[in-house]
């Protein structure tokens, strides 16, 4: 048998809403945080937090000035020998993290870990509003953008993502109103999940009609994707683990029915630049990760009792359902999706997390939970179980970065100054907060097989109709590209005939 000093698992679990009766006096960030973590150490039965040895935080951007790990250390009166954060707020972060501290574990390196993030953008900013000022909370994004993603306005994953969506869906074979039909059931069942989920943000049902038609409620953010359909950030949540090994949870008298083994994970990315992808269709990256993460713990997919598959936008459980062979109708999330159960920016997962504990320790064997982060760009998953897996080691691994670059195809060199004949690769249309159309942007390829992006003006009437009324795919379709000043345009948009 494995020492069982160097077997991970997890012991506690909290979660964090907090909805003040005056939004701009709630907890900022590290508080949700501390909150959290007290609460993962009752779940544990009490006495965790003081003897914690190490520390990983998903890094929190509406409190941008706090130093979170000092107020940590003050609030839960902890001076762990390991401490950090993570560089940037992805939602691929807390899925490492656990991977992490198991390795940590495993090697001997730490016998308690804390996990934790919390987002408190609902207070900030209402605290900003009050303060007469604002914020944006994609700045980091902005300042990392290219000068040819400002002037096409492709910052935030909400310009990004609509790219999957749309060329996933001509390259299913769905017409659009089948594409949104899925795209519906998907989140139907995730408001469902949230509505009796612990620690969901939302939890009013919705059916599919209601997600996909849009409203003034449910206005369009950028094609096909409507509010309903992308990740609620305006959020107070916190959500924290911890982690040991089955030694010290045997010592601490753990009741065997709420132990939950770490398995074995798999991580792979994309690039950082989003427009750098082999293809829209899918990404190597996501696929290898599910490949990998089955295999290294001997399942197959029929074998998983619960999945979270990351769902900032419908593009990433669609592709990730179809690689693990799931149907729509079966259950995708644990905790809601982050529509519903609250997208607190990079910290979703450890939300997922530890649903996902909370539903092992109710039945089923073997819970899958797998996190995207970036632009579609990061990736990383894992399997928990009620039983120890047999024959893993740790510390294990996880990166599968060279299999997955040998994996995907060329990637297209990528401008705006040519003009001519050009294929239609994928689109979106971006929308103002009244629901009228700003712009669209196409990406297409030229004779060559360069990949160029062009705009199509709000005034193009018949060019933005071309791209969102569903008559016919824009997808695979023939175009001209024209340049205007600083700007390409899409022009000559073919006939439907």
């Amino acid at each position: 048998m494995t020492d069982p000093t160097r077997i991970p698992v997890i012991v506690g679990i909290g979660e964090i809403n907090d909805r003040p009766a005056l939004e701009a006096e709630g907890l900022d960030s590290a508080e949700l945080m501390a909150a959290a973590a007290r609460a993962a150490d009752a779940d544990a039965g009490g006495d965790w937090l003081g003897r914690c040895d190490w520390v990983a935080i998903t890094p929190q951007i509406s409190f941008r000035q706090l130093d979170v790990p000092s107020l940590l250390r003050g609030a839960l009166g902890i001076a762990p020998k390991t401490m950090f954060e993570a560089p940037s707020a992805d939602g691929d972060s807390p899925v490492r993290h656990l991977n992490d501290a198991a390795n940590a574990i495993g090697s001997g390196e730490a016998e308690i870990c804390l996990l934790l993030g919390g987002e408190a953008v609902r207070t900030a900013a209402r605290r900003a509003a009050a303060a007469g000022g604002g914020g944006n909370l994609f700045q980091g994004s902005l300042n990392a953008a290219s000068e040819l993603r400002r002037r096409y306005g492709l910052i935030t994953p909400s310009e990004i993502y609509p790219f999957y969506e749309n060329a996933c869906r001509a390259a299913w074979g769905q017409s659009l109103a089948e594409g949104q039909a899925e795209s519906g059931e998907i989140w139907s069942l995730m408001s469902k999940i949230a509505a009796d989920a612990e620690g969901a943000w939302l939890k009013q049902p919705r059916s599919a009609a209601e997600i996909t038609e849009w409203s003034a409620e449910n206005r369009p953010i950028a094609f096909p994707y409507s509010k309903l359909t992308v990740a609620n950030s305006s959020v107070n949540q916190a959500a924290a683990l911890i982690v040991t090994s089955l030694a010290k949870a045997w010592a601490a008298g753990f009741a065997e029915d709420r132990l939950v083994f770490v398995g074995a994970g798999a991580s792979a990315h994309e690039s950082d630049e989003p427009l750098a992808r082999a293809e829209w269709t899918g990404t190597p990256s996501m696929d290898l990760v599910l490949d990998k993460v089955l295999a290294l713990n001997g399942l197959a997919a029929d074998d998983l009792d619960h999945v979270e598959l990351y769902s900032c936008f419908p593009c990433v459980p669609k592709m990730a359902r179809r690689r693990l062979g799931f149907g729509a109708s079966r259950p995708l999330t644990v905790h809601g999706g982050l529509t519903f159960g609250g997208g607190p920016i990079g910290n979703y997962m450890m939300h997922a997390a530890a649903a996902m504990v909370r539903e092992l320790r109710r039945g089923g064997e073997h819970g899958l939970l797998y996190g995207n982060g970036g632009h579609c760009s990061h990736n990383h998953a894992i399997v928990l179980s009620r039983r120890q897996p047999e024959d893993l080691v740790f510390p294990q691994d996880y990166r599968f970065q060279a299999e997955a670059d040998a994996y995907r195809g060329p990637i297209p060199s990528l401008g705006d100054d040519y003009e001519g004949p050009v294929t239609i690769e994928t689109y979106t249309v971006f929308y103002d907060r009244g629901g009228a159309p700003t712009h669209g942007v196409v990406l297409a390829l030229s004779p060559v097989g360069t990949r160029v992006v062009a705009r199509v003006d709000a005034e193009d009437t018949a060019g933005i109709a071309f791209l969102t009324d569903g008559r016919t795919e824009p997808v695979g379709r023939a175009a001209r590209t024209e340049k205007i000043g600083d700007v390409l345009h899409l022009r000559a948009v073919p006939s439907r005939s």
